[in-house]
């Protein structure tokens, strides 16, 4: 089981003081807070994508490298890379460099966002949504996959002989999550492919994550990846912590009155009632978020929210202190209690190896076959044909177009 942070990057006044942060400094406790994360014990940092204020993330990859090169253990992943305004060439090349720079510590969630503006701003339709995140996803694999790639598709000009470099560590590409609110496509596009799927789950009530898990677990097992129970599951989630449950209270309400995302609607103790935001004593956090997998089932990570709403660096700092010395340390022993053996550990680049070469080794150089030079097709190369999309599949056209046109 993996626990750690996640950030979605804005930047928000404090409402307790009036300040707002500049976006260096933003910048800046980013970092700070990824490095606390390590210290306490966590596994995971993540953070958000977005390209309008009031976020600052607009480039995530470069705000996780230089959080590699500082960090020792932590696993590095986005909290969503916009699989449907990014290029599939470009994600392909950023994250396998970003795979080499950290050691292979890195994973992702892909999402479409939550911003509706940003596709325009890329050049694409919002409308054409759901076609893009499956096509360029499908696109993604094959550039990771297969050393040399003929592609043609809707939405971006034809690749002949195209070698993505470098090529993904060990021979294994990043792990992949596909992230969601809403959307029971996205839960089938995880589930097709065998990838995580991770739900945000800060929002709305339990059943509506329910219904999207189920189904992804259901599919998942439905493409052959394993049971309903071997499925990869991520879970997001929000508190904030005292030792005093009051105090808790009284020191969060004014954050979460004024925050952009969700204040001025349902007050505190609705919004506690309504979703997982949890605020009072560690040991209340311990007996909800314990209590997730009698909702979800046994999962896999689970990340918080905890640097938003306009929180000073020095609280959020305090609040990663709690979480990783007396909640998560219990949490750990809780989620094990009674967990079958047959459900797997959380991915790792070191594991996903492992279970492709049976050695072990993470980091014995892997031989890449004679790659084309990205200007001429043919010359000898090995290369894999896609398998068959499984019967009944919403992906099986994109997923093997390529075949159409070799």
């Amino acid at each position: 089981m993996q626990f750690g942070i996640f950030t979605v990057s804005d930047i928000t006044r404090d409402p307790t003081t009036g300040e707002t942060p500049s976006e260096a400094q933003r910048i800046q406790d980013a970092v700070t807070i990824a490095q606390h994360v390590e210290e306490v014990g966590l596994d995971v940092f993540a953070i958000g994508e977005h390209h309008n204020p009031p976020f600052f993330s607009s480039s995530p990859t470069t705000t996780l490298a230089y959080i590699g090169a500082r960090t020792t253990n932590l696993i590095l992943s986005t909290a969503t890379t916009l699989i449907t305004t990014n290029d599939p060439v470009k994600i392909a090349e950023d994250y396998a460099m970003l795979q080499h720079l950290t050691g292979g510590r890195v994973d992702l969630v892909m999402g479409r966002g939550n911003t509706g503006p940003v596709y325009p701003w890329f050049g694409q339709d919002i409308r054409q949504g759901l076609p893009l995140a499956i096509e360029n996803y499908a696109l993604l694999r094959e550039l990771w996959e297969k050393d040399v790639v003929d592609w043609e598709g809707k939405f971006r000009t034809a690749l002949q002989g195209f070698t993505s470099t470098p090529r993904p560590l060990d021979g294994v590409p990043p792990f992949v999550w596909h992230g969601s609110i809403r959307t029971p496509e996205i839960a089938e596009q995880a589930a097709y492919y065998g990838d995580g799927f991770f739900a945000n789950n800060i929002f709305w009530p339990k059943e509506h994550y329910q219904r999207l898990i189920a189904l992804y677990r259901q599919r998942y097992a439905h493409y052959g990846h394993g049971t309903p129970e071997q499925a990869i599951v991520g879970l997001g989630g929000q508190v904030f912590m005292a030792k005093n449950s009051q105090d808790a209270v009284t020191a969060f309400r004014p954050y979460f009155d004024n925050a952009p995302v969700y204040g001025h609607g349902p007050s505190l103790e609705e919004f506690q009632e309504l979703t997982p935001l949890t605020v009072g004593s560690p040991q209340q956090v311990i007996d909800r978020y314990a209590a997730m997998r009698e909702h979800y089932g046994d999962y896999q990570r689970q990340l918080f929210l905890m640097d938003h709403a306009g929180l000073p660096l020095k609280t959020v700092l305090e609040q990663i202190e709690i979480l990783g010395t007396e909640v998560v340390p219990v949490l750990r022993k809780e989620l094990a209690v009674n967990r079958p053996a047959e459900v797997p550990d959380a991915p790792t680049h070191a594991a996903r190896v492992q279970a492709v070469y049976g050695d072990g080794s993470t980091r014995q150089a892997r031989p890449t076959s004679a790659a084309g030079n990205n200007l001429t097709v043919g010359g000898p190369y090995q290369d894999t044909p896609a398998a068959p999309a499984p019967k009944g599949s919403a992906f099986g056209a994109a997923a093997t177009r390529t075949e159409a046109v070799r």
